[in-house]
């Protein structure tokens, strides 16, 4: 396995944008075995001449991570290859799925096949926008909301955090109306007008949210009925057969429904799709999350 090379004092006297440019050099010599100038001038629109510069300075800093294949006219991945940056797989996984992008103008088309699954809950951006302004200026939106429990409605909240689910986007606020902080899904949210001139009190600050504050730590493992828990281990990463997880309590419900993980104090739900058991299922008392965990029951 490939570690990451030594950080030479070489980088440090680099701008910001030369090392951009010199990380993207290497991802694609990295996971896609080769680069050329025109992927550099492409992807920050630099001049010819300042992209023969990054890679004569690529050369010279990692000389045994890169080659030039004259047939080809172009550089590949070097015999030595040891990666100097460190890459975040997330992000690895996105670029080469999505392309990269400025997140403005769009990724310009996966780097290599790849099929995603659908994203059902898209939020519009006039409707995203005034909440994260008032999330990062820390102000009040009205929405016009519709629920399950009380049909469609106006009401004023202070949101302070993008939640995802893994099947769709909410954001937590404090809910002047029914007066508690609560998760509102996006597609459900009709109108939002930032207001201007608000201010958010101190009993709606996330300070004040308990559930988002209180930290659950919840034990994986292996689901008693599944036949080859060494599998399981490898896929999720456990050390010693658990998978020790760190999670809010606020989000906790949600992230045990999407991994469809048993929290039954018995393991009893049954089904192949159960791969995983909650082992300290009490881990989950007081949590207000928990009725969307399978197979959880409030203790007596």
């Amino acid at each position: 396995m490939n570690t990451i090379a030594p950080y030479p004092d070489t980088i440090d006297t680099l701008s910001h944008a030369q090392r951009e440019r010199l990380i993207f050099i290497e991802f694609r010599l990295y996971f896609l075995g080769d680069v050329g100038r025109q992927d550099l001038i492409q992807r920050f629109g630099v001049a010819p001449a300042v992209a023969t510069r990054d890679f004569a300075q690529y050369r010279e800093i990692f000389p045994d991570n890169i080659s030039f294949d004259n047939k080809a006219k172009y550089y590949v991945i070097g015999k030595g290859f040891v990666p100097a940056f460190n890459h975040v797989p997330e992000r690895v996984l996105t670029a080469l799925s999505q392309g990269f992008g400025d997140g403005i103008s769009g990724g310009g088309g996966s780097l290599l096949s790849c099929e995603l699954p659908r994203i059902l809950n898209q939020p519009t951006m006039a409707i995203l926008a005034p909440i994260t302004r008032a999330i990062h200026q820390q102000k009040i939106v009205s929405i016009e909301y519709s629920s399950h429990s009380s049909g469609a409605s106006t009401r004023e909240i202070a949101p302070f955090a993008l939640v995802n689910d893994g099947l769709r986007w909410h954001v937590r606020a404090f809910d002047r109306k029914s007066n508690e902080f609560r998760d509102f899904v996006f597609t459900r949210v009709r109108k939002s007008q930032f207001i201007e001139d608000s201010t958010v009190q101190s009993d709606e600050l996330p300070s004040a949210d308990i559930q988002w504050n209180r930290i659950v730590e919840l034990d994986l493992v292996p689901h008693p009925n599944q036949e080859h828990p060494e599998i399981i281990e490898c896929d999720y990463g456990m050390t010693n057969g658990v998978l020790h997880l760190k999670l809010r309590a606020a989000v906790a419900g949600y992230v045990l429904r999407q991994w469809i993980v048993d929290c039954s104090a018995d393991h009893k739900l049954k089904g192949k799709e159960y791969r995983l058991w909650l082992k300290n299922h009490l881990a989950l008392y007081g949590v207000s999350t928990a009725l969307l965990a399978p197979g959880y029951e409030m203790p007596d």
